[in-house]
Formats: C-alpha cells, structure tokens, sequence
C-alpha cells in the first residue's frame, strides 16, 4: 500500500505530496519519506542534509531561497505543527513556467507535503503561531551558492495571505528582479 498520493502542479516537476495517515484511537503513523515510492514524484536525490524550523509568530514570511549549481538543491517540506502557506517560484533559465509560483497550505493536520525540485525558490508564511517545518534537501548549505528573492518583489506578485509583519531584514534586503534575470541554468 503506498503511503503517498502524489498530485503534480501546473510547474514541471513541482508535486504536492499527501501523506495517508494510520490511525486507530491511540493516534495516527504517517511517513514523511520514502525514496522507493517518492520516485514516482521524481524525488531522485540522496538526502544530504534534514532541517528543522519554528515560527513564533503568526504572518512571519521567510525566503525565498534557493541554490545554483553545482549544489542547485531539491527540497522535501513537511509542516509537522501548526500552518504555513508554501510558496515555490520557477527559476529555471528558459522554463516555460519562469518566474511562475505555486503555493500550498501545509499543515500538521492535512498532511500535505510539497517536493520541490531544482531550479525553485522557495519560501512560507505563517498562517498560525508556533508553526513547525521538516525540510529534506538534496544538497549540503552552501552560502556561496545561496541566492534569493525578495519576497515582497511585485514581478512575481505573490498575493501573501496575511500582511507582511514579520520578515528578516536579510531577506527584505534581497534586490528586486530586474531584467537582466535571466533564470538558473541547471
């Protein structure tokens, strides 16, 4: 019985994982990884590096970060409490989704999980306090390799659920796309 259904997105290779859970009276089992099945969802990565992150406070915004090559990374994000919305932006260099977003409520209660491949920023807002998240990455932090977008940056018009209260001024001081973003090449 596989323990994932796996639903694409409109961007190529950007899934949405929902997690079946095993339950009886005493609580529930549910499986956050798997290689065998998550490579139906092209998860095909060793998994170099697991993180964990807690948000105190509800409207909180972080990212929108992403690697280059050689250590372009995949990411497998969980919200294991409370509730974020998960946003992945296209960077890839001639995609035909470039700079086109997909957001996702995950939540420790709808189990969903989002498989980010290569080639994607990604960030979240909290939509709850004291929210939690697992991240699996396919590649070690590298901050010569780090690069980001702005959250707030209009040409990617990312419609935040809550007003923007609570961001890093690190990440406020990523610059604004201009033209000359061309994309990653992978």
């Amino acid at each position: 019985m596989s323990r994932f259904e796996i639903q694409s997105t409109r961007l190529e290779g950007l899934c949405v994982i929902q997690r079946k859970a095993i339950g009886d009276d005493r609580g529930f089992l549910s499986r956050l990884f798997c290689q065998e099945e998550l490579a139906a969802a092209g998860w095909v990565w060793p998994i170099r590096q697991i993180n964990h992150t807690a948000t105190a406070t509800s409207g909180t915004v972080r990212g929108m970060h992403f690697q280059i090559p050689p250590k372009a990374e995949a990411k497998l994000v969980s919200c294991i409490r409370g509730a974020v919305w998960d946003v992945a932006v296209d960077v890839r260099k001639d995609s035909p989704t470039f700079l086109q977003w997909h957001a996702e409520e995950l939540s420790a209660t709808n189990l969903r999980a989002l498989l980010i491949p290569p080639g994607f920023a990604h960030g979240f807002q909290t939509l709850q306090p004291d929210s939690e998240l697992i991240y699996l990455h396919s590649e070690a932090y590298d901050s010569d390799l780090e690069r980001a977008l702005n959250p707030q940056d209009p040409m990617l018009a990312i419609p935040w659920p809550h007003d923007l209260s609570n961001i890093s001024p690190r990440d406020l001081g990523h610059p604004m796309l201009g033209a000359d973003f061309s994309g990653v090449p992978l």
